[in-house]
C-alpha cells in the first residue's frame, strides 16, 4: 500500500529522535558501512585500556556494545536527551557520564586519559583532546567526513560554497591533529551508498542529524519535502553519499 506524503511526514515528525540509535529507519533506508568496523575496534582498544574518555557519547548505544570497559570509564554528552539515556544506559556497566557543552576546556585533568574516543563527533578540538591524554596515550575515533549526505543537504539547501563543501577534509583534519601535537598512526576514508525509501526516513534522519540543515522543520520545507515525496515514487530511493574517517593518533611520549 502506498502511503501518501501528509501520513508520512507526520510520522515522522512525531516520532522520538532522542540517542543515536537509527534503527526507526530499518526498511526505510540504508546506508553501507566502512569495511574497517569501528565498534569492533573500538571495543578491542577500550578492552587493554586503564582509564577512558568518550566524547560525544550521543545515547551511549556505541560505548554499551563495547564487551569490556576499561576500570575508569567517563562518557561526555551536550544534549540534555541523550545525557538522560546515555546515564541510564552507561552507569549499570560503570561508566560515568558528564554534561559538556562541547567546548573547550574539556572538565578533566590533565593526562587522565590514555585513551580517547568518539563516534561521529560534530566538533573536534584537538588541542584538548591532546591535553588529556596521557604521553603514549590514543585518540581512536570515526569522523564523518566531507561532503556527507550532500546530495540530499543540496536538495534542500541548493548549492554550497567549496569551504564548505571542504569542511571536515581528513587532510585538514590530519593537519590540525599534527599542529596539536598529535602523531598520526593511521588514518582511512571512505564514501559509502545511502539509499532513502521514503519520504518519512528523510524527515526523520533530518530531525536526528541536526546540523545537516540547520533550523530544518517541516513546515519550513515541506514544498520541497513533497516534490521529494514525488520523485522517490516516480523514480525510486532517493541516493545519497557519507563519507566517513578513521583516525588513529597518538600524543607522543
Amino acid at each position: 500500500m502506498v502511503r501518501d506524503f501528509d501520513e508520512l511526514v507526520d510520522e515522522a515528525g512525531a516520532v522520538s529522535v532522542a540517542g543515536w540509535d537509527f534503527s526507526w529507519l530499518d526498511g526505510r533506508a540504508t546506508e553501507a558501512r566502512p569495511s574497517w568496523g569501528y565498534q569492533r575496534l573500538m571495543g578491542e582498544r577500550l578492552a587493554g585500556a586503564s582509564a577512558a574518555l568518550d566524547i560525544q557519547t550521543g545515547g551511549g548505544e556505541v560505548l554499551a556494545g563495547a564487551p569490556k570497559l576499561p576500570p575508569v570509564m567517563v562518557a561526555t554528552e551536550s544534549w540534555p536527551p541523550n545525557v538522560a539515556k546515555a546515564t541510564q544506559l552507561l552507569h549499570p556497566l560503570g561508566a560515568v557520564v558528564v554534561a559538556d557543552p562541547d567546548e573547550p576546556p574539556l572538565p578533566f585533568a590533565d593526562a587522565a586519559f590514555d585513551l580517547v574516543t568518539s563516534r561521529h563527533p560534530a566538533t573536534v578540538w584537538w588541542t584538548e583532546i591532546a591535553r588529556v591524554l596521557r604521553p603514549g596515550g590514543t585518540y581512536f575515533a570515526q569522523h564523518v567526513g566531507h561532503e556527507s549526505v550532500f546530495e540530499l543537504v543540496e536538495y534542500f539547501l541548493g548549492p554550497q560554497p567549496a569551504e564548505v563543501r571542504r569542511s571536515r577534509h581528513p587532510d585538514d583534519e590530519r593537519a590540525a591533529a599534527e599542529a596539536a601535537g598529535l602523531e598520526i598512526a593511521d588514518l582511512r576514508f571512505e564514501r559509502l551508498r545511502i539509499e532513502f525509501f521514503d519520504i518519512g526516513a528523510v524527515v526523520y534522519f533530518l530531525r536526528k542529524v541536526i546540523w545537516m540543515v540547520p533550523g530544518f522543520t517541516v513546515e519550513a520545507f515541506r514544498d520541497r519535502l513533497r516534490e521529494l515525496h514525488e520523485k522517490i515514487q516516480d523514480e525510486g530511493p532517493f541516493v545519497a553519499h557519507s563519507t566517513r574517517s578513521l583516525f588513529v593518533a597518538r600524543k607522543p611520549e
